[in-house]
């Protein structure tokens, strides 16, 4: 069974694949419909077979489309997280050109290798040598750089609103409203105002910056989605059964805390402490849908987020890193590894009844 995190590089990377897959096909079409019926390519005179090119020209752009998102993921979204928008945009479609250079180049031999029954060295380059140095090149190399920036901007835009939210507005999930149970959790810096007074606003900007992007981890790891930042606050979702599947929301809530301990020296020697945060989680029916006309949004209304974000703040005044509701402990299936510790019924501002509250921590073994 595939990781949550798997699942999701899997899913950021087939539409680079589905892009360059498309542009491919469009391209092949518009060759036919400017070489007619010719059955030659009159720069290099090497054979043209559109049966042929329909079928190798797409394929191989899909798999330029799947190569260049195995790159973004694995590499390129890690090497430049901290870099503008700009320069990342032109370093990687230089990158990006280089590696397609190359792609032709081979791709060009493989059809010379098949248009001619001498097969020589000077048989195979000399068409290739032609083409190279015609000017039909430049078009391709500007059809090409088109695809590698629009690309980027899929990159660039589906990491600002999130891979999922993207797939929802391009798929109209929520186009109309739509009622999900989810799980929420609230997840908030501890002494925020202090720290921010001590660091200044832009140092404390900068930490922000780098502690929500070692928290992210956690969350993509264990299934959840970043829904808003706020603030020092940052809110995570889960569908119901995402969050209670191998307990994956109580779990996130841990390997962030791991996470964060495991830079400690990064945070000492660049801030002078390591941040803390405490959460207060909650699930129940949410509705869903698009809002906005200037700019379109997917949110979530319901009592559970108003639940949540009070479940957290109360966890000061009680003592406890992370504070769940009676609803959502019912729900859960935790191992003894873990400790539920009833802190007594508060009533929560908005809601007609006492509500039970516990917090959850890790036995030390």
């Amino acid at each position: 069974m595939l990781s949550p995190k798997t699942r999701r590089n899997i899913t950021r990377i087939i539409p680079f694949g589905m892009i360059w897959f498309v542009f491919s096909l469009l391209y092949s079409v518009l060759e036919k419909s400017l070489l007619g019926n010719l059955d030659h390519y009159p720069s290099s005179g090497v054979k043209y077979d559109f049966a042929g090119n329909i079928l190798a020209i797409p394929a191989g752009g899909l798999i330029m489309g799947l190569l260049t998102g195995i790159l973004e993921i694995s590499y390129f979204s890690k090497k430049f997280i901290t870099d503008s928008f700009t320069r990342k945009i032109l370093f990687k479609s230089v990158v990006y050109l280089v590696i397609f250079i190359v792609f032709l180049i081979v791709l060009s031999f493989v059809n010379a290798l098949f248009a001619h029954d001498e097969q020589s060295f000077f048989k195979l380059s000399s068409p290739i040598w032609t083409f190279f140095t015609s000017y039909s090149v430049i078009g391709i190399l500007l059809y090409i750089s088109s695809i590698v920036v629009i690309t980027q901007f899929y990159t660039e835009f589906s990491d600002s609103i999130g891979t999922g939210t993207l797939n929802n507005f391009f798929l109209g999930k929520y186009h109309h409203p739509l009622e999900e149970e989810r799980i929420f959790m609230f997840v908030d810096m501890k002494s925020s105002t202090t720290i921010a007074e001590n660091l200044g606003h832009v140092k404390y900007f900068q930490m922000l910056k780098e502690y929500f992007v070692d928290l992210s981890g956690a969350v993509i790891d264990h299934a959840g989605a970043i829904y808003q930042y706020a603030g020092d606050e940052m809110i995570i979702s889960w569908k119901l059964k995402d969050g209670r599947n191998n307990n994956n929301s109580i779990e996130c809530f841990f390997a962030m805390k791991s996470a964060l301990e495991k830079q400690t020296e990064k945070y000492n020697s660049k801030f002078g402490f390591l941040p803390g945060f405490k959460a207060g989680a909650h699930y129940g029916k949410v509705t869903a849908g698009e809002i906005g006309s200037l700019k379109k949004e997917i949110i979530f209304t319901g009592d559970v987020l108003n639940t949540s974000a009070r479940i957290q703040g109360l966890c000061n005044q009680l003592g406890a890193d992370l504070l769940i509701s009676e609803d959502f402990v019912k729900v859960l299936h935790l191992p003894a590894s873990y400790a539920i510790t009833s802190v007594g019924e508060t009533q929560l501002k908005g809601r007609s009844r006492p509500m039970e509250l516990f917090a959850v921590s890790q036995r030390i073994s």
